[in-house]
């Protein structure tokens, strides 16, 4: 059921991408700015904070500026679907109790909202990457495949937790702490090495799957090492996760009209 509900998802794109970037204009369109707001907290982020963090350390600036701005746009990819699906179907319980039982259509909503902030987002890491000393254009080639497998991952974590979200509402708030936790586990406001493996620091971070996510985009682009561990991590997640997200779906998507 999830992968047919997936595929006419994908067919009919007119509810969950073009309404939720109407939702997006709608939004600022009385802002004199518009949608040049939505550049404003990568923007202050990457380059402010990029900056302070870098004369924090001790580090270069133009390599660090780049290494916190990938990161964090990236990290904020993962965490606003994660978060936005777990109220995704108590947020559309008219249409879900009106008969709407696609229930992929709201997840998708939530995915291509991040993924508006994130393209949005893109021009400043062009900037970044351009300024950078340690910038590898080889890395490019693997940006696409790296950041599909992300959105794979994120697309089955977010149904799962939909599931979740609609049967008990408290996942949200759970969710929101869980990511500031994460946040911090995840090597963006420091380097992966100062965390080597074999610590209790380096263990915490490499059972992050959000680690192994931004790795993957952002280590190819500036030079910094993977770890084998991270693909393996990655390619079980993907397919066991699918599987998971699958059952759960075919098990309970029936009930989520008595849940909402």
């Amino acid at each position: 059921m999830l992968f047919r509900h997936l595929r006419a998802s994908l067919r009919e794109p007119e509810f969950w991408a073009y309404a939720t970037w109407l939702d997006i204009v709608t939004k600022y369109r009385r802002s004199r700015l518009g949608l040049v707001w939505l550049l404003m907290p990568p923007a202050l982020y990457t380059f402010g904070v990029g900056t302070f963090f870098a004369r924090l350390q001790n580090s270069d600036p133009l390599e660090f500026i780049p290494h916190l701005g990938i990161g964090y746009v990236v990290f904020r990819l993962l965490s606003n679907t994660i978060n936005d699906a777990c109220s995704a179907l108590p947020n559309h319980s008219s249409f879900i109790l009106d008969g709407h039982m696609r229930l992929t259509d709201f997840v998708l909503r939530v995915l291509a909202k991040a993924l508006f902030y994130f393209l949005t987002a893109a021009p400043l890491m062009v900037i970044a990457l351009a300024m950078a000393p340690n910038f590898q254009p080889a890395g490019l080639v693997s940006l696409l495949p790296a950041l599909l497998v992300a959105v794979l991952n994120v697309s089955w974590i977010g149904i799962v937790v939909s599931l979740l979200g609609a049967r008990f509402p408290d996942i949200h708030e759970l969710m929101g702490s869980v990511f500031v936790f994460g946040f911090i586990l995840t090597p963006i406001l420091w380097y992966a090495d100062r965390a080597p493996a074999g610590t209790a620091r380096g263990t915490f971070m490499r059972m992050n799957p959000l680690y192994h996510m931004v790795e993957s985009v952002r280590a190819p682009l500036l030079g910094e090492p993977i770890e084998p561990l991270t693909f393996y991590y990655l390619a079980v997640m993907t397919v066991l996760g699918w599987i998971i997200a699958w059952w759960l779906y075919r098990r309970y998507a029936r009930f989520v009209p008595l849940w909402v």
